[in-house]
């Protein structure tokens, strides 16, 4: 059972004095908190107010994409090294709702987390399969892939002290989360597909579970066996909803 990680994803929201008044109650409600690692992911534009409030406390923080490019001719991009001149520690990647939106490959995915561990960002892969594959019972099958792809182009032992996060697509933002015994029986599974490969580096791997996740089921989900912890989206949007995350996980 590893050290609980809890990750604030506030997606396309946010704003100078929003941030702020959010950040100082984070702060405040947290500071009693000892057994918990948090990091909370901003909008680019907000790393460097983010560096300013949280660099004096135990909250970390990072962003929520990354280009697959180290440097160049690639407008609209953000690299892992500029997001490392503001103290970034973390980045997502692959969420569903950009991987959809914007046609993101598992290859294209892979390089992106390889970028992040090659400059020091611990990535946090995002995987997940929708309701129609859940259906289908095809849902292991849809997250090895992704899995896989990183392994047969990188080596297991990139997964090495980087965080997974299991994601239903069906259950993000629609109040509809997994059960425990789902969620617990995916990271079984995909800490077992790591190990398979990389014992020391599944060992390492941390595995969120991301999808509608509150105070009240936090609960349940975090004395599972393999759950280490949330990726929170609407949640962390609310000080109040955030910190009954982190008790449950602390």
């Amino acid at each position: 059972m590893h050290r609980k990680l809890v990750v604030a994803n506030w997606k396309m929201h946010g704003s100078l004095t929003a941030n702020r008044q959010l950040l100082e109650e984070y702060i405040q409600r947290l500071k009693s908190l000892k057994n918990v690692d948090v990091v909370v992911c901003v909008p680019y534009p907000y790393l460097a107010q983010a560096q300013s409030l949280l660099q004096e406390t135990s909250i970390a923080w990072g962003a929520q994409n990354l280009s697959k490019d180290k440097v160049g001719a690639f407008t609209g991009e953000v690299s892992a090294s500029m997001l490392r001149d503001f103290g970034a520690t973390h980045v997502i990647i692959g969420h569903s709702e950009r991987a959809t939106a914007y046609c993101e490959s598992d290859e294209n995915i892979a390089t992106k987390f390889m970028q992040a561990k090659a400059h020091g960002l611990t990535p946090i892969l995002c995987v997940g399969e929708t309701l129609i594959e859940r259906e289908a019972g095809v849902m292991e099958m849809v997250v090895a892939k992704q899995i896989d792809t990183i392994i047969s182009m990188y080596g297991a032992s990139l997964f090495a002290n980087t965080v997974v996060s299991y994601e239903p697509i069906w259950a993000i933002g629609t109040g509809l989360a997994a059960t425990p015994d789902q969620a617990q029986s995916m990271h079984e599974f995909i800490r077992g597909r790591i190990a398979a490969c990389d014992q020391e580096a599944a060992n390492s791997l941390k595995i969120l579970y991301g999808g509608s996740v509150n105070p009240q089921n936090a609960v349940q989900l975090f004395v599972m066996q393999d759950i280490d912890g949330g990726l929170i989206g609407r949640c962390s949007l609310i000080a109040e909803e955030f910190e009954g995350i982190c008790r449950a996980a602390n």
